[in-house]
């Protein structure tokens, strides 16, 4: 009787075998956290170093924040939101055109205006706790530029102004700005850790009330129009019988 063969095991891998597979491992490993930075930073979030002095005190110079990158695609930009865009335009505050951070004023049809210091939209004046205070906690004047105190905003433009009005280029130097320009909404101060925290904005409420909101009034509509009561019929009043 013939015995068979014993099996034939496989020759186990070489040392350059087990090394190509572990580079190939760590190869792929960086490959997919490059990808999946990517994505993150270029369509949910992206750190933003702020180097401008125009955001005080709300953010200072040197800090981090996050910039949310998702939300602006479903929900669009208000009034008080904060927001990275590159300039339309070189300026003093940045030769070189690095992104921006400022604070939205005014949006799409709105009228900004610049009276005696004050900040209106569309005729009414902006509650603003958010403008850089001076050493007697008054808040900084907020002065028009290169003659301009008027601006009307135009579809897809945003107006803007940094919170530290005395050191900030914004739309009163070069205008409204584009919204396709706009990085995405800075919502979050994370560095220094100290300062960690939700960043401060301000839906303006004064411009949202009843009486003060350009389309309170009565509807456009052709169909609508002012309701009328019923009239009441007079009622006959009882003729007294003279007495003799």
């Amino acid at each position: 009787m013939t015995t068979p063969p014993p099996p034939v095991e496989p020759a186990p891998p070489t040392a350059s075998r087990r090394a190509l597979g572990c580079a190939l491992e760590i190869v792929e490993t960086l490959v997919l956290t490059l990808v999946l930075f990517w994505v993150i930073q270029s369509f949910v979030a992206q750190p933003f170093q702020v180097q401008q002095f125009s955001m005080q005190n709300t953010i200072q110079d040197g800090q981090f924040v996050l910039v949310d990158r998702l939300t602006p695609h479903f929900d669009r930009y208000h009034r008080g939101d904060i927001i990275v865009f590159t300039p339309p335009q070189a300026v003093e505050e940045s030769p070189d055109q690095k992104p921006f951070i400022k604070r939205i004023i005014g949006v799409e049809n709105d009228t900004v205006s610049i009276q005696d210091g004050k900040v209106f939209v569309n005729g009414i004046e902006l509650d603003e706790p958010y403008v850089f205070k001076g050493t007697d906690g008054k808040a900084q004047a907020t002065v028009p530029s290169n003659g301009t105190d008027t601006w009307t905003i135009g579809p897809g433009q945003l107006f803007v102004m940094g919170d530290h009005r005395a050191r900030s280029s914004d739309s009163r130097v070069f205008g409204p700005i584009e919204i396709k320009t706009v990085i995405g909404r800075a919502w979050l101060r994370y560095w220094p850790i100290e300062n960690l925290g939700i960043l401060p904005t301000d839906q303006h409420p004064e411009l949202s009330s009843p009486s003060a909101s350009p389309s309170a009034g009565p509807s456009a509509s052709p169909s609508a129009g002012p309701t009328k009561k019923p009239t009441a019929k007079p009622t006959k009043k009882p003729t007294a019988t003279p007495r003799h």
